[in-house]
């Protein structure tokens, strides 16, 4: 059990939280294998290389991790102030979301299952020294 008022206990805890801007995204419909594809792709870029990275990436995943690296941006510029031009992705990862689990018919009566997995995505920009 921690020590002191309840107020001081609040304090000390937020004063050790991330002030990084960032952007979440829960139960996007793409695996986290097929996600982390595109994010080691601009893990540690600066963001507009990040951005046109994205632009022209075929796959599924890039769509909403562009989506996702322009709220980080916008986020950046409105609550922290920050310029986007010095941005660059400090973090980004996929972590495994809830499965839907659906029912495919097979021969004979025998039914196998369908995994349709989800994943929470996150970017973590950060300013350039």
């Amino acid at each position: 059990m921690a020590k002191g008022h309840r107020s001081q206990i609040k304090r000390e805890r937020n004063e050790q939280k991330d002030t990084r801007p960032s952007a979440k995204l829960s139960y996007a419909r793409v695996s986290v294998q097929k996600a982390c594809f595109v994010l080691d792709a601009i893990r540690g870029k600066d963001v507009k290389t990040a951005m046109a990275i994205l632009e022209y990436n075929p796959r599924y995943a890039s769509s909403l991790v562009k989506k996702l690296l322009a709220s980080a941006i916008a986020n950046a510029e409105n609550n922290n102030g920050l310029n986007p031009e010095n941005l660059y992705v400090a973090e980004c990862y996929a972590n495994q979301g809830p499965i839907m689990k659906r029912v495919r018919p097979r021969a004979q009566g025998r039914a196998y299952r369908i995994e349709k997995r989800m994943s929470n995505i996150t970017i973590v920009l950060d300013e350039k020294k």
